[in-house]
């Protein structure tokens, strides 16, 4: 790993004022980060300014385009060849956590690594150990990251259009655990009915993703 190789982390977020400057100053608090860019995809509440309170760079193209466009924005503004993609309503995430991520790409050990909760919340951890390649904190090349054709057209299935393309360059992820790490839940952060909706909305979205193509391994 040499000296000057530092990485940019890339969080897509909609809404997220409850955990957004938490999760720019854990990162900005990592001595492998070069920069936090905060794509905000449409957000109407306090997320920009939030974001920008707590050092992040912050780019906002007006309206709600979904995580897919996001994340692929964000990659092409990004400075540095490693990229470092995280959630924006992380809870207990910590420039610790940052580190973990990021070594095993930075030292050649693997092309990606994959975050998985553990020790934080059951209902998120379950998730996680049911479906572990739903989880959106990773770290890759910008170059393998944008090598995807037509990713960007996703809304919701950015994690499941990833796995499919990792797959068929035969790339296996290291999954790197994260202690005591946890997110909110859409009903917590939208309310009972409205976050209730986004969920299912999100899991339609998934399953389309899931079984337009052949399956692909789970990790």
């Amino acid at each position: 790993m040499g000296e000057l190789t530092l990485v940019s982390v890339l969080i897509p977020a909609f809404n997220e004022e409850l955990t957004i400057e938490s999760v720019v100053s854990e990162c900005k608090k990592c001595s492998l980060v070069a920069e936090v860019i905060v794509i905000d995809d449409g957000s109407e509440d306090e997320t920009f300014n939030l974001a920008k309170k707590a050092g992040a760079r912050v780019l906002n193209y007006g309206e709600n385009r979904g995580k897919a466009f996001a994340v692929m924005h964000g990659a092409k503004q990004a400075r540095e060849e490693i990229l470092l993609l995280l959630d924006a309503d992380l809870i207990g995430f910590t420039s610790d956590h940052a580190t973990q991520l990021i070594l095993p790409v930075l030292e050649g050990i693997t092309e990606v690594t994959l975050g998985l909760f553990e020790k934080g919340r059951m209902k998120t951890d379950l998730a996680h150990t049911v479906t572990p390649w739903l989880s959106g904190q990773r770290c890759l090349k910008k170059s393998l990251l944008l090598s995807m054709d037509n990713c960007d057209q996703g809304r919701f299935a950015f994690e499941v259009q990833l796995n499919e393309w990792m797959k068929k360059n035969n790339i296996i992820p290291v999954k790197v655990p994260l202690e005591y790490v946890s997110h909110l839940t859409k009903e917590e952060k939208r309310g009972r009915k409205k976050g209730f909706s986004t969920r299912m909305k999100m899991y339609k979205n998934i399953a389309s993703q899931f079984f337009k193509k052949d399956k692909y391994s789970i990790y």
